[in-house]
C-alpha cells in the first residue's frame, strides 16, 4: 500500500473512531404492536417543557441529569453520562416547547399518506370541557385523539434547551437541546418513541458533528431543527415529501 493510501486509510479510521465516540444523538423505538394498527390521522399535541430546574457545573458548563428525567414515563431519558458537582441551576425556557412543536408541524403537515391535526386545533380540544375535566388517571393524549377522531396523538416534552453563550466561532457554553416524543394510539398503546439529546461539542470531541455544522457553533433552535429532522427520518407513519 502506498504512503498516500495508507494515510487516507488512517484518516478514515480516525474519523470513524471519533464518530463512534460522539455517541448517538437521536434514538427511536417502535412498539412490537405497531403492525396491528393503521394510523392515518395523528393529533400533534403542543410539546410541554420540563419544569424542574437542571443543575449545571459552572466550571465545565455541563448539565447533570435531573432524577425525574431518569424516571421519565417517556421511557427514553436524557443520557445520564454527565455528572459533576452541582453549582448552578438553569431552566427550560417556556417557549422551547412551542419552537419544537412548530418545527415538527412544518415537516409533518406535508407528509404523505397521513393527516396531521394542527397544534392549534389540538389546543382548542385540550381546553374543551370534555378534555379539561378528565377522570383521574385518564391520559389527555388519548382523550384528544378520541375527541378529534384521530388514530393517535403525538406528544412530547423539551427537557433541555440552553442557548449558546457567544457567537458562531466561539461559544462557552455551546447550545444544548434535548427532547422526547411518543405516539400514543387512541386506545392508550404507545406505538413509537423518539429521543434527541445533544450538547454541541468542539471539533476535538465530535469531529463529525462539527463538520455537519460547517465548523461553527449553532443556536439552540438550529440544534432542535437537526433533532427534529433526524428523528422524523425514523418516523414510521406516512412518507416524507422530497424537496
Amino acid at each position: 500500500m502506498s504512503n498516500t493510501k495508507r494515510s487516507m486509510a488512517l484518516v478514515g479510521i480516525a474519523l470513524l473512531m471519533v464518530a463512534g465516540c460522539s455517541g448517538s444523538k437521536v434514538t427511536t423505538k417502535a412498539s412490537a404492536e405497531l403492525s396491528r394498527y393503521q394510523i392515518r390521522t395523528i393529533a400533534l399535541v403542543p410539546f410541554t417543557t420540563l419544569a424542574t430546574p437542571q443543575v449545571r457545573d459552572v466550571a465545565d458548563q455541563h448539565f447533570s441529569v435531573p432524577p425525574e428525567v431518569r424516571r421519565s414515563d417517556m421511557a427514553m431519558a436524557v443520557p445520564p453520562n454527565i455528572e459533576h458537582p452541582l453549582r448552578q441551576t438553569v431552566t427550560v425556557p417556556a417557549g422551547a416547547g412551542d419552537i419544537v412543536t412548530q418545527l415538527l408541524w412544518n415537516r409533518l403537515k406535508t407528509r404523505q399518506g397521513m393527516t396531521v391535526l394542527s397544534p392549534g386545533e389540538v389546543t382548542r380540544a385540550l381546553t374543551s370541557q370534555a378534555v379539561s375535566q378528565l377522570p383521574a388517571g385518564q391520559s389527555p393524549a388519548v382523550a384528544v385523539a378520541k375527541q378529534l377522531k384521530a388514530d393517535a396523538s403525538l406528544i412530547g416534552q423539551v427537557r433541555v434547551y440552553q442557548e449558546r453563550v457567544g457567537g458562531r466561532f466561539g461559544a462557552s457554553p455551546p447550545a444544548t437541546v434535548g427532547f422526547e416524543a411518543k405516539v400514543v394510539a387512541a386506545d392508550g398503546q404507545v406505538l413509537w418513541e423518539g429521543n434527541y439529546y445533544e450538547r454541541q461539542r468542539p471539533m476535538t470531541e465530535d469531529l463529525m458533528g462539527f463538520i455537519q455544522r460547517r465548523g461553527v457553533f449553532v443556536t439552540a433552535e438550529e440544534l432542535a431543527t437537526y433533532g427534529v429532522e433526524h428523528m422524523l427520518n425514523e418516523f414510521p407513519f406516512g412518507t416524507a415529501v422530497e424537496h
